[in-house]
């Protein structure tokens, strides 16, 4: 498909910036086959123009890009929605109901890898208790309650992890 068949979105209510933007192009340059398995959602506009209601930003990417020309496979068409619908599912496809289970990517991803995908992380440090690594990302607060006893048994944790560059403590009791 000829990309001069296609145009951004007249009235798509999301933008894309800088540094994430770039981003996106990169990744549509390293891995352009995750267009086929996730294709843009596209209507013909009056002018006989597609636009889509989901992708987009991919569309101002692989513009950027200088494509000519597109897999057929990378646009899947939706001109037999209504208004409504077209609306909703422009909507939809950009929440995140979701979020990012932190713990998860710091014990089992990349952490260079998942930046240059688009998860910003603001990695610290590392630390091991029990060869466990724990890799603190985003500022969390946590809250543990126990019995003065249970404390004397974690203090040298609680020690470690105050250690940590960036860990704020404090210390309440009852």
């Amino acid at each position: 498909m000829k990309l001069s068949k296609l145009k951004l979105n007249p009235s798509n209510p999301r933008i894309i910036k800088d540094d994430k933007f770039k981003k996106l192009v990169k990744s549509i340059e390293d891995f352009p086959e995750m267009m086929e398995k996730r294709p843009m959602v596209c209507v013909t506009d009056a002018d006989g123009k597609l636009y889509p209601l989901g992708g987009n930003m991919r569309l101002k990417a692989i513009k950027e890009l200088g494509m000519k020309e597109i897999p057929d496979e990378w646009v899947l068409m939706a001109d037999d929605w209504n208004d409504e619908q077209r609306k909703e599912f422009i909507i939809k496809d950009n929440v995140s109901f979701g979020e990012w289970d932190y713990d998860e990517f710091a014990n089992n991803w990349d952490a260079g890898q998942l930046n240059e995908w688009g998860i910003e992380l603001e990695e610290k440090t590392t630390l091991k208790i029990e060869d466990k690594e724990i890799k603190p990302f985003n500022k969390t607060h946590i809250l543990f309650s126990f019995s003065p006893e249970k404390f004397i048994e974690i203090q040298e944790y609680i020690q470690k992890i105050k250690n940590i560059e960036g860990v704020e403590y404090e210390q309440a009791s009852n």
